[in-house]
């Protein structure tokens, strides 16, 4: 099977779905949209994906943006069991929590505090978003509690999209070892999701944090 992906290869959400691509053993075909150079806003791009968001997929005909909801479709329509998205109500309920809290806690925390520094918007991050990032991270904390990943007892779409969320914090110097159940968790999920190739798809992203650093005024 193969399945166009509009990516950017440094883009966070993106990596998501291409680590989850390769554990499902989908190919994917691979359209670069450079939103460095504002390709995203093409008119060509914008038809097919409204919101001109990336990723984007194209399964034979069928348009779907947004990494979570992509994961949770390519999960239900091509894995062979359920145990990465469960259809048990109540597992299921606490993956979409999970992965509720990263999109509107965690990774947006992170997006809004160092995503302008990255791209030269502003110098500087506020005290006031770094500590919404640090309860978001207390949260993830009590989440893992008594729990090897994210969800549960085992590895869930939940843990793909917030092992990259927090790899990109972890990029650009947020000190992630405060918080016990996290390290020891993305410990733990950086060696099961490295059969997929965890380490080839986020080395190209590394130079974010180079460009965070070095936009970075200095105190």
């Amino acid at each position: 099977m193969t399945i166009d992906l509009y990516y950017f290869p440094l883009s966070p959400p993106v990596r998501a779905v291409i680590l989850l691509a390769k554990a499902l053993g989908i190919h994917l075909n691979l359209k670069v949209i450079d939103v460095t150079k504002g390709e995203q806003h093409d008119p060509e791009f914008v038809k097919i994906s409204p919101q001109h968001t990336i990723p984007t997929i194209d399964d034979h005909g069928f348009i779907l943006s947004e990494s979570r909801a992509i994961m949770a479709y390519l999960v239900n329509k091509y894995a062979k069991n359920d145990s990465l998205y469960p259809k048990d109500p109540k597992e299921k309920g606490i993956v979409d929590e999970r992965i509720y809290f990263d999109i509107s806690k965690l990774w947006m925390g992170i997006f809004n505090t160092y995503i302008p520094v990255i791209f030269g918007m502003t110098d500087e991050v506020s005290e006031e978003s770094i500590a919404g990032i640090e309860r978001a991270f207390e949260i993830l904390n009590t989440f893992l509690e008594g729990n090897d990943f994210v969800a549960g007892d085992h590895l869930t779409i939940a843990d793909f999209s917030i092992a990259i969320s927090t790899h990109f914090a972890e990029m650009v110097g947020f000190d992630i070892a405060r918080y016990d159940n996290v390290a020891e968790w993305y410990e733990r999920c950086k060696e099961t999701l490295e059969k997929y190739g965890f380490e080839e798809v986020n080395t190209p992203a590394l130079v974010l944090g180079e460009w965070y650093r070095a936009n970075l005024k200095e105190e």
